[in-house]
């Protein structure tokens, strides 16, 4: 059939769906590695549409990476303890585990579905066993190292879902990340991670130039971690009586100026501090001094941003600066901290008042205090923290009990990259060789609102397992793609803001958003929103892959906006993309028609066939170009997929006897199929099928493989590519150059061919050139930036607007 059917297609994914995913990574392999990682999921049971986005988008730069000769480590798990699970399995009456389970392998089965080339085999979930205890191995390994510790504290206390939270978890307004719940304070002795330890590694880390294309999650970060300009100390607090327990045993406290604890008269607190209601029968233990000091209480004390404490010294004695280092090492021997870090940074609270998630490996003994489980007793499992009683490891006192807190979900994802590397190893967290030669994520996709925690607490626990020398590299993530929300169409009744479904929503107006409500003819207000079940705009995917059909639900969600902008899913993007599959499907089925007819005839030698295979070979250097760099560079996947357009724009130009013999005409329709394979695989492969029963064999293509086996199109050795100059970053001149002299060219080459255009040397002139960057993009274009000083900005402006609109 010359016009592809709804019914074909899915006749097309179902014949193929087996065929496409076969995705492992090969840890032997000498191929360069390339890790592309998708934020796992929690298991809620069905995907939504923000799932199909990120996945997509995974899979498609998965699959682009491996058909350009990489080794490509592409896995999924699941992010399966917390919240969520375990109230709805409560309300179901069945067990969290249970519930779990069945949500994973209907999401599992979804995402193959969606037609995702995960390498299944590295599969992970944070609620088994097999996983949990590494989480408690990590806690082990913290509290080793003085960065785990319990401490009274006044905490976040969710009265909706009756655990704690920590202070990153509770919003503005003081209400909870998740219940909505307004947060109560309540005084209780909790585990803490001392993130602070690693404060100004974490905020200079993201300076570093190994992070690619963060964009404004830089400032997200650096506004999180705050100005290091500072550091924290803990003081004990001690009772002038014996019999008498302070609320609080410690307080931290944090100054610009630690040369002044030697001559710290007081210690103010804030009336609302733990310890207000009761100063008088309490000091705080100066370590640098030996002496106790008094405890005041101050309504409008020197507190620093953040802080309910502050230092008091006497307003005569500076303290001697040349003692900081001296107190700074004192403090870090002693742990009790002295690391740089921002008044309003805490130190990460995570335990949680649930069963469902990992339990803390402590046990509780009347004799010893808090002790760690040893690490052979690993996993502590959920259902030995139910025993009433447990031996101590150290004095094997019958009586001690274990920990029942469990840890906040935040610590299971802030560590899931790395036992992807060597999910099924029983015996050690991962392998080191294995991180050495995995590490970093090279393209880590996901959410904007996992910007600050999750990539806090993933940073942090990268930080310190290089500390400890189980990583290569202090930062996990080498490039982010952060994508932007799909976005569906809600409707509102004007001035109750009541949410309509669309069936109950006349459209007066389309391009104008005007329209009532059918029942009663009230304006209705109609704009984009997230999609929520509240909100009525919610697409269910299952709905979308029926009608559409997974890969132009694929390419819908692919294309039309960049990956990292709003999507707003609206039914009058499909025609495009679903003509652009009927237009491939036609091309082929005449290419195949008409070399079957052109078996008995002779190939066409005239000046104008040759006119027109240089018009396509041209065309399929300049696309795979264009698509390439967007894919490889940009990843804007919305831009190559309007240069594959205009690739097939160019194809289906051809007159009928260059489809019928041109050699270009059948490379470039080779090159077409294969560049939609990543987007497209059931299709493409479908595609790439019934051409190669047209094609003549040749050396341009491997047709004993599968579309999907195929090395990623490279443009010719001949063509010529662009050495673009600029000034300040504003492009002002670019040289044509065969793409076999650019790929060779030396950074001194290619800066003194910018410099030597007449472009630049008429915009710098007499003003010092500071310096001069050269990146390289191989087999694409070489742009060289020639910063100079800004002596005359006035003039220099009106010479960027002259040059921008010419």
């Amino acid at each position: 059939e010359r016009v592809i059917s709804p019914e074909t297609k899915k006749v097309i994914e179902n014949h193929w769906k087996e065929c496409i995913n076969n995705a492992e990574y090969k840890e032997e392999s000498s191929q360069e590695k390339h890790y592309v990682l998708s934020m796992f999921p929690y298991p809620s049971g069905n995907l939504h549409m923000g799932h199909v986005r990120v996945y997509t988008i995974s899979d498609a730069m998965a699959r682009f990476f491996r058909m350009c000769g990489k080794n490509v480590l592409h896995p999924m798990g699941w992010d399966a303890f917390g919240l969520p699970a375990e109230n709805a399995a409560i309300q179901r009456g069945i067990p969290a585990q249970k519930w779990t389970e069945s949500n994973i392998q209907n999401m599992k089965s979804q995402l193959e579905k969606l037609g995702c080339s995960f390498d299944w085999s590295r599969e992970i979930a944070t609620c088994q066993p097999e996983y949990y205890k590494w989480t408690q191995y990590l806690f082990l390994r913290l509290f080793r190292e003085g960065l785990a510790y319990l401490r009274e504290a006044l905490v976040n206390w969710d009265p909706i879902d009756e655990t704690v939270l920590a202070d990153e978890q509770v919003d503005e307004n003081g209400c909870s990340w998740r219940s909505g719940a307004k947060v109560e304070k309540r005084l209780l002795k909790q585990w803490f991670i001392r993130t602070t330890r690693f404060a100004k590694e974490l905020l200079e880390g993201l300076d570093s130039s190994s992070l690619e294309d963060w964009r404004d999650i830089i400032k997200l970060q650096k506004h999180w971690i705050g100005d290091c300009d500072g550091y924290t100390f803990d003081f004990a607090v001690v009772s002038r009586h014996p019999e008498q327990k302070p609320a609080i045993s410690t307080l931290n406290l944090w100054t610009q100026k630690p040369e002044l604890l030697k001559v710290t008269c007081f210690v103010g607190i804030s009336p609302t501090h733990p310890l207000a209601g009761n100063t008088e029968n309490f000091k705080v233990m100066n370590p640098f001094t030996g002496q106790k000091i008094p405890i005041v209480v101050s309504e409008d004390g020197d507190f620093p941003p953040g802080c309910d404490a502050f230092l008091g010294t006497s307003t005569t004695d500076p303290g001697n600066p040349n003692e900081a280092e001296e107190v700074l090492q004192k403090a870090q021997n002693l742990g009790i901290g002295g690391f740089p870090v921002s008044s309003k940074l805490k130190d990460w609270l995570i335990s949680r008042q649930r069963v469902w998630g990992t339990p803390i490996p402590i046990i509780h003994c009347p004799d010893c205090g808090p002790v760690t489980v040893p690490e052979h007793s690993l996993p502590v499992t959920l259902q030995q923290i139910q025993e009433e009683h447990v031996s101590c490891p150290e004095c094997n006192n019958p009586s001690a009990r274990r920990e029942k807190d469990t840890m906040d979900t935040f610590v299971d994802s802030s560590w899931y990259f790395l036992r992807f590397l060597d999910a099924k190893n029983n015996d050690e967290i991962f392998r080191k060789d294995l991180a050495r030669k995995t590490m970093p994520v090279d393209l880590y996709i996901g959410g904007k609102e996992h910007a600050v925690l999750h990539l806090y607490y993933a940073r942090f626990m990268n930080h310190f397992l290089h500390s400890i020398g189980l990583v290569p590299q202090s930062e996990p993530f080498r490039r982010l793609l952060v994508q932007g929300m799909v976005m569906g169409r809600s409707f509102r009744v004007k001035g109750t803001g009541k949410y309509l479904p669309e069936s109950e929503v006349e459209i007066l107006d389309e391009k104008r958003n005007k329209a009532v409500e059918k029942a009663s003819r009230k304006p209705v207000v109609v704009t984009w929103e997230k999609m929520s079940k509240s909100k009525l705009n919610g697409v269910d995917p299952e709905e979308v892959f029926e009608e559409l059909g997974i890969d132009t639900t694929r390419l819908v969600i692919l294309g039309d906006v960049a990956p990292f902008s709003h999507r707003n899913w609206s039914r009058t993007t499909f025609p495009g993309l679903i003509n652009w599959q009927k237009r491939l499907w036609m091309t082929v089925y005449d290419f195949c028609l008409l070399r079957q007819e052109a078996s008995s005839s002779e190939m066409p030698k005239d000046a104008k066939f040759a006119e027109e295979e240089a018009k396509l070979s041209d065309a399929r250097n300049y696309y795979v170009k264009g698509a390439t760099f967007h894919f490889r560079h940009t990843h804007q996947i919305s831009v190559a997929i309007s240069k594959m357009q205009g690739l097939t724009n160019s194809i289906r130009r051809a007159p009928k006897e260059v489809v019928q013999f041109g050699k270009e005409y059948q490379r470039t329709l080779g090159t077409q199929i294969i560049m939609l394979a990543p987007l497209a695989p059931h299709f493409a492969s479908e595609l790439w099928v019934r051409f190669s029963q047209g094609a003549q064999k040749n050396d341009a293509f491997d047709f004993d493989k599968d579309v999907l086996q195929q090395t990623w199109p490279e443009v010719d050795q001949e063509y010529e590519l662009d050495l673009t100059a600029k000034v300040n970053s504003l492009e002002l001149a670019s040289k044509k150059i065969p793409r076999r002299i650019l790929d060779r060219m030396t950074r001194e080459e290619a800066s003194k061919i910018a410099l030597e255009r007449d472009e630049i040397i008429k915009f710098i002139g007499n003003k010092k050139i500071l310096n001069t960057i050269v990146e390289f993009y191989p087999g694409l274009e070489i742009v060289v930036n020639v910063i100079a000083e800004k002596s005359n900005r006035k003039k220099e402006s009106s010479l960027e607007k002259q040059q921008q609109s010419c």
